[in-house]
């Protein structure tokens, strides 16, 4: 690409002493949500009783097929449309420039130029960046005075930069990750109602159109994604895309029909965020025992084994690419397969932790604890005021919805895989070195946050219900308060 569409901005580095189809194996229940429409246009073509082809189908095949696309997808549209426009509009200003942390920016930026480390001529400022130096023959995080032969790297899974890098070869170092992130964080919600619908024709939950409808708002609006999803930032925006990343690997996952893209799309949710490799439990768990006698089938897979570990070995060859190349990629920058940079800080805050008890340790645990159940709003009188801890709020008020989830009215065929998976995503953030830091909420549990939805979805428990109602509304009133009151770390410490 020529220079005249990556034109570098001026180097202002700021030292920073701290800081997932349903296949018609199965009659679908005639549930309200059967009654939508199928899961694709091809599944609605094989339908008993297809669509009438629009008039003209054979004079326009573009336009009958855009035609019935947006038929089997009408929901989903609306839902993308809606979330878009509120969540470019809490954006505000942010929504038309570039975040404070473009950092998949000038990775992409870098891969384009024919390089795999960062000039560092160009960064935007220091934070949470990597910087590599040789001593010896062994590759050691930089300190001090900073050396010519230093190199520099984006200290984050990679795969955001790589789903950026066609509009960066188009617009730069200049592209907007914030409207980007907007763009993903909408369609996010437009593939979590995807997953409902899918679920609910699957006979896995028995929830209605307008259920899913809600479910997907409460995404959207009643949860900590509300305030990710407006911000940009490499932080918020790895996370706001890994949900996006989890909708298509879940719906590929389920019974293990689609090993294959369940790969493709587990790798790829992965190298957004890390700790979704706990998330690959969730399709062992399809593939080796669905159900509903899963301690049966456990005992018979010596007897039976062929079928899941083809499963296995399917699901394994769709994540193995991607999977081969970070690693590549990891151990050219870093020397390890499985470092990803943050052991490589340059003047970061952590590194004396780091340094002491690693990036995960017992030490962390109460911290990590508080910041995700015990810290509560701050109220003042004189002046009257309402305020956060920038370090954590519990999640029993950013996702009040977890109360239900404890005493679920039916526990059907996915309720212990998704608690499993829960579990597994959620404890390695508890042992932690960060507790996420500037934030609203205790953000790390977005990643299995749509793990949670689902099991409300599959929980039993009406949205009629006026407890229901009631926690959903205490859900978005403090969610709202999040994305207008929330200000980051490039805020309220650095004050860009």
């Amino acid at each position: 690409m020529s220079r005249s569409k990556s034109k570098r901005p001026r180097p202002s580095p700021v030292e920073a002493p701290s800081p997932a189809p349903a296949t018609a194996s199965q009659p679908i229940p005639a549930t309200p949500e059967s009654a939508a429409p199928l899961s694709s246009p091809t599944a609605a073509m094989e339908s008993t009783h297809p669509p009438t082809p629009p008039a003209g189908a054979g004079a326009h095949p573009v336009r009958s097929a855009v035609r019935l696309w947006l038929s089997a997808y009408r929901v989903e549209v609306m839902l993308f449309l809606v979330a878009f426009a509120v969540l470019s509009s809490f954006s505000s200003q942010r929504f038309f420039r570039q975040s404070a942390a473009p950092h998949f920016i000038y990775q992409a930026q870098s891969w384009l130029e024919g390089r795999l480390d960062v000039d560092p001529q160009v960064l935007p400022n220091l934070e949470d960046w990597a910087c590599v130096r040789v001593v010896d023959g062994h590759k050691v995080r930089c300190e001090g005075r900073l050396l010519r032969d230093d190199r520099w790297f984006v200290s984050f899974p990679s795969f955001p930069a790589v789903v950026m890098l066609p509009f960066v070869a188009l617009h730069g170092y200049q592209f907007n990750d914030t409207s980007f992130g907007v763009f993903v964080g909408a369609l996010a919600v437009a593939l979590f109602y995807s997953l409902l619908r899918f679920l609910a024709q699957e006979g896995e939950t028995e929830r209605n159109r307008n259920d899913n409808v809600v479910l997907s708002l409460v995404l959207a609006f009643g949860t900590l994604f509300f305030y990710c999803a407006i911000r940009g930032e490499v932080w918020f925006g790895a996370q706001v895309m890994g949900v996006a990343l989890t909708c298509l690997y879940v719906r590929n996952a389920v019974k293990a029909r689609r090993p294959v893209l369940a790969g493709v799309f587990f790798s790829m949710a992965v190298l957004t965020r890390t700790p979704l490799v706990f998330a690959g439990l969730f399709f062992v768990l399809e593939a080796l025992c669905p159900g509903p006698d899963r301690l049966a089938q456990l005992k018979a897979l010596p007897t039976a084994w062929k079928p899941a570990l083809r499963k296995l070995v399917l699901f394994g060859a769709g994540a193995g690419p991607l999977a081969l190349l970070a690693a590549a990629y990891n151990v050219y920058r870093f020397g390890k397969p499985g470092e990803f940079g943050h052991s490589y800080f340059y003047n970061n805050r952590v590194n004396a932790d780091i340094d002491r008890f690693g990036l995960f340790n017992l030490e962390y645990l109460s911290r990590n604890i508080q910041a995700a159940f015990l810290k509560l709003p701050q109220v003042s009188l004189s002046p009257p005021r309402l305020s956060y801890d920038p370090h954590g709020l519990s999640l029993l008020l950013t996702l009040p919805l977890l109360v239900f989830l404890m005493v679920p009215r039916t526990r059907p065929r996915l309720h212990w895989p998704l608690w499993l998976t829960v579990a597994v995503c959620a404890l390695p953030g508890l042992f932690y070195q960060n507790t996420g830091y500037m934030q609203f909420g205790f953000r790390f549990s977005l990643d299995y946050t749509p793990y949670l939805l689902l099991l409300f979805a599959i929980g039993g428990w009406s949205l009629r219900n006026r407890a229901v109602v009631t926690v959903l509304a205490l859900g978005v009133l403090v969610n709202f308060w999040g994305a207008v009151a929330f200000r980051g770390y490039t805020e309220f410490v650095r004050n860009w």
